[in-house]
């Protein structure tokens, strides 16, 4: 099989019209980022910090993004590598958002989102059926960077579980604000 055939059909250059340009709240990721993610414990005190990379693409026509993320980064990686998966997500009118899927195969992982755009976060919360629920937060977002949370509810608070400070490895191919 030819790689290169798999990619041509499956990236694309621009998000697809009907995608609303309102609704395209994944856009300001496409690219490749070098991250620094952060463990905590129950505690709230750091357990764990590595490197990792994180890869945006716009695919399926332009009706999703897709990404990848991979800790530590390839060229660090040896057999004991932490986590190789991927999220796709696409705009789902009917929710009036965008339907996410996450596939972590080191330690299968499954897990399903619905994201919408609040105030200047993106905000990803667990469909009902995953339990406990989980909140992903992009923040603080601009051409260079900007900061991903994952919390998980434990009654009706919130705690920090992850945390990714992200910084676009090509700032020169940010997709315009």
């Amino acid at each position: 099989m030819d790689p290169h055939a798999f990619l041509d059909a499956l990236i694309s250059p621009s998000a697809h019209i009907e995608v609303p340009d309102n609704q395209r709240i994944f856009e300001p990721f496409l690219g490749s980022w070098a991250l620094v993610v952060r463990w905590y414990g129950r505690d709230g005190n750091l357990v764990r910090q590595e490197d990792g990379e994180w890869h945006f693409s716009r695919v399926l026509e332009g009706r999703a993004i897709q990404d990848v993320w991979i800790v530590p980064p390839r060229g660090k990686r040896d057999a004991g590598a932490y986590e190789y998966g991927t999220s796709l997500r696409f705009y789902d009118a009917s929710v009036d958002g965008w339907r996410s899927t996450w596939i972590g195969p080191m330690h299968g992982a499954v897990l399903t989102f619905i994201a919408r755009q609040k105030g200047e976060a993106v905000v990803l919360e667990t469909t009902k059926e995953i339990q406990p629920a989980r909140r992903w937060s992009f923040r603080d977002i601009s051409a260079a960077g900007f900061n991903w949370i994952h919390e998980e509810a434990a009654g009706d608070v919130w705690r920090i579980v992850q945390t990714f400070a992200a910084r676009r490895l090509d700032v020169a191919t940010a997709p315009p604000q």
